[in-house]
């Protein structure tokens, strides 16, 4: 995992293939202060129109770690890192080489901390986040990208049209 004091993150490109440095983000949601500004940050930053960089692979085991050691469940951390992993595959593009190893890693605990979610939650969000998670760490891209993807209404419109056929 990429420390905090190294100062490639002044040089990492997030989703507007500008340069962002996701720390002060990070630290806040670490710290419980100000979550909801900085996920909206994270998430405008991290990806844009189908869009990630190497500051978006360097945060993933970041949030990941952070997420990890949560109170609460909150579908924020497991649906970025969904989204930042379904871009990765779909581009078929890959973190620097110097972020691979703790980028993979963190996208493997994503089945392990879907599940605790499952178990802990009962908010729809996090549901269908925590399932996605598991999904596109076990390669299941397709039944990711539904649960991501589509509203329980489009759902409910896909469930019917099954039912009339």
């Amino acid at each position: 995992m990429l420390s905090f004091d190294d100062p490639r993150w002044n040089k990492l490109e997030g989703g507007y293939k500008v340069v962002y440095d996701p720390r002060q983000a990070l630290e806040r949601i670490r710290a419980g202060e100000g979550t909801e500004e900085a996920w909206k940050e994270l998430w405008n930053e991290l990806h844009h129109q189908g869009d990630v960089g190497p500051a978006s692979y360097a945060a993933v085991p970041h949030i990941v770690e952070i997420y990890g050691r949560a109170d609460e469940p909150d579908w924020n951390a497991l649906a970025l890192v969904t989204l930042i992993e379904d871009v990765r595959l779909q581009r078929a593009q890959s973190p620097p080489a110097w972020l691979w190893e703790s980028y993979i890693d963190a996208i493997r605990r994503l089945p392990e901390l879907g599940a605790r979610d499952l178990l802990r939650s009962s908010d729809r969000n996090v549901t269908r986040s925590a399932l996605a998670a598991i999904a596109i760490a076990k390669g299941l891209l397709a039944t990711s990208r539904i649960l991501s993807n589509y509203t329980d209404e489009e759902l409910q419109e896909m469930e019917q049209l099954f039912q009339d056929s």
